[in-house]
């Protein structure tokens, strides 16, 4: 006969991440790798676009006899734009805009896409707006603090966080989805003469196309420091974990850790 034990002691489990189900459906993964690919480009296109004349305006007239509203201070790819230095950068004028064309419209078209999908399985509603005790100010403001806190502390994502959005991502991809990208686009066709031919309204109410490109630029940085805190907050909460989700569509939980029971 085996010795009779007065202790027992269970060996601790392995601590593998727990499997919560789905977290994005494939339009949401699709859609967003097209926005990230387009966006990129953007940015890429669009940087080369303002060094060709990094002076910016306000009103519907702007040009190097005009006295700029701000000036960004780099060397222009154009000899004819004063900067103060004394070389000129490499012109990329062209084929930054035309590719810069591209990107806007696949941006635009995935972004529709994205809009009837949300709009026809009540994604937004589901997904997006504020959950239940955070539709006050006070309890908005706890859950957001709260969630701050525990990126702070490194805590690992429980089942909740792995199955859906916080109150930061919520408010963030808000008004990036329904302030923010709508308003790059209108200021971006807002500099289009064929555009404001057709529909001259969309470039009047922002006060001309110099502004409509001033604020095209500030908006594009917004949405520069979205992707920014975007990507830094996806490393604080376990970046493999994320990325597999939007590649996957699965998700997975903090893992269950195994505890020693004593038993006397």
């Amino acid at each position: 006969m085996l010795p009779a034990m007065s202790a027992v002691a269970s060996p601790p489990k392995s601590e593998t991440p727990r499997q919560v189900g789905p977290r994005h459906s494939a339009v949401v993964r699709v859609t967003h790798w097209l926005t990230v690919v387009a966006f990129l480009a953007l940015l890429i296109t669009g940087g080369e676009i303002v060094i060709s004349h990094p002076r910016f305006y306000w009103g519907e007239v702007g040009n190097v006899m005009t006295r700029p509203l701000f000036t960004i201070p780099i060397a222009s790819s154009r000899d004819t734009v004063p900067t103060g230095y004394n070389y000129v950068m490499p012109d990329q004028n062209g084929w930054s805009r035309y590719l810069h064309f591209e990107a806007a419209w696949v941006a635009v078209l995935t972004g529709l896409v994205y809009l009837v999908y949300g709009l026809w399985t009540r994604h937004f509603r589901s997904n997006l707006l504020p959950v239940k005790g955070e539709r006050s100010w006070g309890g908005y403001w706890r859950a957001f603090r709260g969630v701050f806190a525990r990126y702070f502390r490194r805590a690992p994502p429980d089942a909740a966080d792995a199955r859906s959005y916080n109150v930061v991502q919520r408010t963030a991809y808000l008004a990036v989805i329904f302030v923010l990208f709508p308003l790059v686009i209108w200021t971006g066709l807002a500099m289009s003469p064929a555009f404001t031919a057709a529909v001259p309204e969309s470039v009047i109410l922002l006060g001309g196309r110099q502004s409509a490109r001033t604020i095209h630029f500030f908006v594009s940085g917004l949405l520069l420091l979205f992707l920014i805190v975007h990507v830094t907050m996806i490393a604080m909460a376990g970046f493999w974990s994320r990325m597999r989700a939007m590649i996957t569509g699965r998700a997975e939980a903090a893992p269950i850790r195994g505890k020693l029971e004593d038993k006397s």
